[in-house]
């Protein structure tokens, strides 16, 4: 593939990484300028926009190209607005040095901290930084408590909610006050992807022993996402018996997942009975008191002005999504410094444009029936049959609702589209599916979950 197809094809990996806010922001007008032996040149707008993705987003953008292209091993950056030359590449790398001191100097800090290699822990993640709200006050409190009473109290801690609002932050901050308060202690933290891939690297390698020994031969386990296990007999198999390793030497195990153990398809009931078996915390959205705290507390970190109307308008516009929030005030910020001027709220309005209708975009049927099998693992035959199963039933009630509510289809329309069923199936389906939102808090959770599900592309 040509230049221009291969970055377009690396974008869209790329995409898939980061929040919709960071990628309009940092990837716009970004193109390859030039390729060469092993090394992409990446044209890109301005200093500031160079030194943003050398620091925070290399490694994401290396690794989608070499996917693409394994021949490529090398990413480098020059700011252009158009196509560049390897000549005049060089020539400009001639003030670089220079470039790289002032720029340094003004900088946002906002590169992430040094992962610890032995842990996986983030520094950044702290209780400190972590704002408390009625959103997330008791999943924040028994976080606290599991600090102070390691294998003791809420073991395991099962924290779930929906996507960007702190969960993996709450998890690694666990991790973090552990390490600062006894550095004796074993700490390990990772997804249940990486759970995953280690478990399948030692049967290949024939290194169980290993494998086991770094899993259990732990004082406290932090594992993230666990929600993916879902479907993987062979490593809900390890993660049981690691689970059951732990706990009967009273070493303190974390959870975090997007949904609730019971809404958890697929997953052994064995499994699901041990999520279960201590305390489970849910994360709700922020209302708007919290999410203006959090930019609050944000740009001040940053040590930036924003004008406190900008604060209030990225709070009322962006509901839900924390990571999209501190998305949308990383592209102010990035403005205002490329303008050299804190920003009006209209010149605010205007920048956040494309996020804020990106919020509210149309979502086609096929996808929705798509991401709504994928959610509760049923092919799109089963979602659309006629079976009475109670598994099948529920789910398929629950895609009437949402293409009811959420894309406002006729009922008629929707009882032909699922199966050409009669309309009033569908009025009865979605009666149904609101009574149960409104009277069952965990359940209202799970259908939340999935509309944000539909929107996050």
């Amino acid at each position: 593939m040509d230049s221009k197809e291969l970055w377009k094809a690396a974008l869209g990996e790329i995409q898939l990484n980061i929040s919709k806010a960071n990628f309009l922001t940092w990837f716009k007008d970004t193109f390859i300028a030039e390729q060469k032996s092993k090394t992409i040149y990446i044209g890109v707008p301005s200093n500031f926009a160079r030194e943003w993705l050398e620091n925070k987003y290399h490694k994401t953008i290396l690794q989608a190209l070499n996917h693409l292209n394994p021949e490529i091993l090398k990413v480098d950056y020059i700011v252009s607005q158009n196509n560049f030359s390897l000549e005049k590449i060089k020539k400009a790398r001639g003030s670089r040095q220079h470039e790289e001191k002032l720029i340094l100097d003004e900088q946002l800090n906002f590169q992430e901290f040094a992962i610890d290699p032995e842990t996986n822990l983030n520094p950044r993640y702290t209780f400190e930084s972590f704002i408390v709200g009625s959103n997330n006050e008791l999943a924040h409190a028994a976080a606290e408590a599991v600090t102070e009473n390691l294998g003791s109290k809420y073991n395991p801690l099962f924290i779930y909610g929906g996507v960007g609002l702190g969960k993996t932050h709450l998890l690694q901050a666990i991790g973090n006050k552990v390490k600062k308060e006894n550095k004796k202690l074993k700490i390990k933290y990772a997804s249940s992807e990486k759970f995953t891939d280690e478990l399948v690297k030692a049967i290949g390698k024939q290194t169980m022993d290993t494998f086991k020994t770094s899993f259990r031969n732990v004082d406290l386990l932090l594992i993230d996402d666990v929600q993916f296990v879902a479907g993987k007999d062979k490593t809900q198999e390890e993660l049981f018996h690691t689970f059951n390793n732990l706990y009967e030497k009273n070493r303190q195990i974390v959870f975090t997942s997007d949904r609730p153990p019971k809404a958890i398809p697929s997953i052994e009931e064995r499994l699901r009975s041990r999520f279960e078996g201590g305390m489970i915390a849910d994360i709700g959205y922020p209302d708007f008191e919290t999410r203006l705290a959090i930019l609050q507390a944000k740009s001040q970190n940053v040590g930036v002005a924003i004008d406190e109307k900008v604060l209030r308008y990225i709070a009322e516009v962006i509901p839900k999504n924390i990571r999209e929030i501190e998305g949308a005030l990383n592209r102010i910020i990035a403005h205002s410094r490329l303008k050299n001027h804190p920003l009006s709220l209209e010149e605010s309005k205007k920048v956040l444009a494309s996020i804020v209708n990106s919020m509210h975009q149309y979502v086609p049927f096929k996808e929705v029936i798509k991401k709504i099998a994928s959610f509760y693992d049923l092919s799109e035959n089963e979602l659309f049959g006629h079976s009475r199963k109670k598994e099948l039933v529920k789910p398929r009630q629950v895609a009437m609702y949402i293409l009811r509510e959420e894309l406002k289809y006729s009922y008629t329309n929707i009882a032909e589209k699922i199966g050409h069923r009669d309309h009033t199936t569908v009025i009865h389906a979605c009666k149904k599916i609101g009574g149960e939102i409104n009277k069952n808090p965990v359940f209202s959770q799970e259908v939340t979950l999935l509309k944000e599900m539909l929107y996050n592309q």
